[in-house]
């Protein structure tokens, strides 16, 4: 049958920072989707004891939360060897924990740039690098980079931002071109504006009743006149995560209603 190309039955999946927002979507597809064990990290067990709350609400109990930080070499390889002991291999591995910084460039201090390149692309690598060995000698795997619009697009004072998501397309294709012959595929989903908490200021209303000034300008730039989601990135997550993407690698599938394929509407 078709469907069972998308099952992820008997699959560990490991997103990185997934206690609320895109990876919590994304871990909750996965156990829609069959995966046997949801594995997810975060730096504090405050966040860990939280995001058990959120599965739990969800009737997903087949979750295992480690206190890590992604930027921490060998934490993330001490960890990935407790995952192998106390759940099982890792198959699906999404790189989705990420900051960004809006400080004009010329403000914005070096610290401040090189915290976000190494939790928006630093990590990454870490993390595939300490997973890679075993899904080379079991010769399957998958691996998920959380891209961005600003893998292709500029925007003010994001430079960080899309410095580390633009490596992260390129680090995407490279390890698809470095792995492939080991059949693990790596792609990148894109996601574009996401309805969550952390948006909902931009999002309310002005006090005459008027759309918020960046509500109204996302909404006009997205042929889908909206914002999406969370849950709607679910579908390409686990497409990439299954055996349906098989034969895709190193590519980037922008879930984002449209708007790289739109220059916008013409003032009236």
């Amino acid at each position: 049958m078709i469907s069972n190309l998308f099952s992820l039955e008997g699959k560990n999946a490991w997103v990185t920072g997934a206690c609320y927002g895109i990876g919590f979507a994304i871990a909750k597809a996965f156990a829609k989707a069959g995966a046997e064990h949801i594995i997810f990290n975060a730096r504090s067990k405050e966040a860990i004891d939280n995001a058990y709350k959120l599965y739990h609400a969800e009737g997903i109990t087949n979750v295992h939360g480690y206190v890590c930080d992604v930027t921490d070499e060998k934490a993330v390889k001490a960890l990935v060897e407790q995952i192998h002991t106390e759940v099982g291999p890792i198959h699906i591995l999404v790189n989705n924990a990420g900051i960004i910084k809006r400080i004009p460039m010329h403000e914005m201090k070096r610290e401040e740039f090189q915290q976000v390149i190494d939790i928006d692309l630093v990590a990454p690598y870490i993390v595939s690098a300490a997973v890679l060995p075993e899904m080379m000698e079991r010769r399957e795997g998958k691996i998920i980079n959380i891209c961005s619009m600003m893998s292709e697009l500029g925007r003010e004072t994001v430079s960080a931002y899309a410095a580390a998501k633009g490596g992260l397309k390129m680090l995407t294709r490279n390890i698809c071109a470095e792995y492939g012959e080991y059949n693990i595929q790596c792609n990148g989903l894109g996601p574009g504006y996401i309805a969550t908490p952390q948006t909902a200021p931009l999002r309310e209303p002005q006090p005459d009743g008027s759309k918020h000034p960046f509500d109204a300008f996302i909404c006009a730039k997205t042929p889908a006149g909206r914002w999406l989601e969370a849950d709607e990135l679910g579908g390409t997550a686990v497409f990439l995560a299954s055996h349906a993407s098989d034969a895709v690698n190193g590519q980037i599938i922008y879930v984002d209603g449209g708007i790289l394929a739109y220059i916008g509407r013409q003032p009236k």
